[in-house]
């Protein structure tokens, strides 16, 4: 049976970790109990927040114990046994019982892994044309409404934060807002280059041409994460543009927010109200101030963020889109899936999972070297 023993320093280690983690969520429900934390809903909330946190860690173990038990049981049972019937059955108990130690062991690892501290947090989405002219603000297109219908499968709520179209459906630039519980921990491995490979519409020779789309995700950064001085902030406002709709081109309510230290500009005119899509564009500042800063460290650890998946690294060319072959690609766990309709309808789901598990077992690799 492979797995960790106590006599191993590392395992030994977690194991006390375990314990003391067990200790922790039983001290917990007490405290749920008590009538001066009811009252204080600051606190209640808080400790419901880390019960639930440490939930499926507590379940997983207490399962783990269990079959460790039968292991063990079972051992001693054999050595006593000596009717052949009964010998088969324990052996098979005992088997079973070994099988399921060894995975949840793997999964114990994985629950033990640091959590990133921005998955819960909503996410702010970027899709800009790359290469490919108007065939690429089309693809930009389908992969915002890909994007949309992935967070509405997940009962997240979108919201448009600003938009650059052409007059044929596509879409240059679009930044949108997703919030919902662990839209980040889902989302973040979105981020880099999309290529694109079919024949456009506009082709009359039938060749098949590639063009390209970046995607960035950045986690929502609340004023604690980042310290923003607004006599930083440049704000114009202008008459909305746009494909019709009430007030565009009427009022003056959208907003451009110029960042004098970085020069990063954003323009926000989806709301028809001027202090709203203020409020829009500081929260896009915020939260590209905060990825800059997320950038800075992923470069300063080099290493981890080679052997990481999702790294965030915007230049890298992540995944492929063939139509005349009806395939998607992602190049960095070698993943092809023959269901490209699916996919750009919003089922995304099975790639998203092979790019945990991958970035999970490239931490656990590295975890197990030191």
């Amino acid at each position: 049976m492979t797995g960790w023993y106590p006599e191993d320093g590392k395992e030994e280690f977690m194991f006390d970790k375990l314990e003391d983690l067990l200790i922790r969520f039983d001290e917990i429900l007490n405290m749920l109990n008590e009538p001066s934390v009811i009252a204080d809903q600051a606190r209640f909330q808080k400790l419901m927040k880390e019960q639930a946190g440490l939930l499926p860690l507590v379940e997983t173990y207490r399962e783990y114990k269990k079959n460790r038990e039968t292991v063990e049981e079972s051992l001693a049972m054999l050595e006593e046994e000596s009717d052949e019937e009964m010998r088969e059955l324990l052996k098979e108990e005992l088997a079973d019982a070994r099988d399921k130690v060894s995975d949840l062991e793997q999964k114990l690892k994985i629950l033990l892994l640091p959590k990133d501290p921005n998955d819960e947090k909503n996410v702010i989405i970027e899709i800009r044309a790359g290469a490919g002219g108007d065939e690429a603000a089309l693809f930009a297109a389908e992969i915002y409404r890909m994007y949309v219908h992935y967070a509405e499968s997940r009962r997240w709520k979108v919201e448009t934060m600003d938009v650059e179209e052409i007059g044929i459906g596509g879409m240059k630039y679009v930044s949108f807002m997703v919030t919902g519980q662990g839209a980040y921990s889902m989302l973040k491995y979105e981020s880099g280059v999309h290529r694109v490979q079919r024949v456009p519409e506009t082709e009359s020779g039938g060749r098949i041409h590639t063009s390209t789309i970046t995607v960035a995700i950045m986690p929502e950064a609340e004023e604690v994460d980042v310290q923003l001085d607004l006599n930083d902030c440049k704000f114009d406002v202008f008459r909305a543009s746009g494909n019709g709709g009430q007030c565009v081109n009427t009022t003056d309510s959208a907003v451009r927010l110029t960042h004098i230290p970085t020069g990063i500009v954003i323009s926000c005119q989806d709301e028809k109200s001027q202090l709203k899509n203020k409020d829009k564009a500081l929260k896009v500042l915020r939260a590209k101030l905060y990825d800059l800063e997320m950038q800075k460290a992923h470069d300063a650890e080099a290493e981890a963020r080679r052997s990481q998946v999702g790294s965030g690294d915007r230049s890298e060319k992540i995944r492929t889109y063939n139509f005349p072959q009806g395939r998607v690609t992602d190049h960095r766990i070698n993943l092809t899936l023959y269901k490209l309709d699916k996919i750009m309808d919003g089922d995304i789901q099975e790639i998203i999972d092979n790019c945990i598990a991958a970035d999970q077992a490239a931490k656990l690799a590295k975890v197990n070297e030191q």
